[in-house]
């Protein structure tokens, strides 16, 4: 979904762009048409091969800069209205293969793991408000003895 509202962003800055630059590209053309009489000859000396190459170059770089600025904009104010006011949070998301994902999120006091597919979203696990939270002075629980791979090659060969 995300990838979705992604593409759809830069879609939406780049032919805003595109807009801006074309408007601004006809306003110029209306604007030097204007300017010059019908049929008098222009009095202006024709460029030469390297101011070219470095105004369309400026342009290049001016148009480019726009479409990422417009791009950040959009992703900075996705973020910002986002879910501040829905009551869902996503903690944090662990990738379970190419396309899988196991996702943690609050919703409220609760906190649910659901395992994320394509075209598929399932609860796996739903935490309660108590057993969510860890006392801050409770110890660690003790690592557990495992075993080694030598005494578990042993007791499977029957030794």
């Amino acid at each position: 979904m995300k990838y979705i509202v992604r593409t759809h962003s830069a879609s939406v800055a780049c032919w805003t762009t595109l807009g801006v630059a074309l408007a601004l590209g006809a306003c110029r053309l209306a604007c030097a048409a204007a300017d010059a009489p019908f049929a008098q000859p222009d009095a202006r000396p024709v460029p030469g091969q390297g101011a070219g190459i470095l105004r369309v170059t400026l342009a290049l770089i001016l148009v480019l800069g726009a479409v990422f600025a417009t791009a950040w904009f959009m992703r900075r104010v996705r973020g910002l209205g986002g879910a501040s006011g829905t009551g869902l949070e996503v903690l944090a998301q662990v990738p379970l293969g190419a396309r899988e994902r196991a996702v943690l999120i609050r919703v409220g006091e609760r906190q649910i793991l659901i395992g994320v597919a394509p075209g598929n979203v399932r609860t796996l696990h739903v935490l309660e408000a108590d057993a969510s939270t860890i006392a801050p002075s409770a110890a660690p629980p003790e690592p557990a003895l495992r075993p080694t791979f030598k005494s578990l090659l042993l007791k499977s060969l029957g030794k």
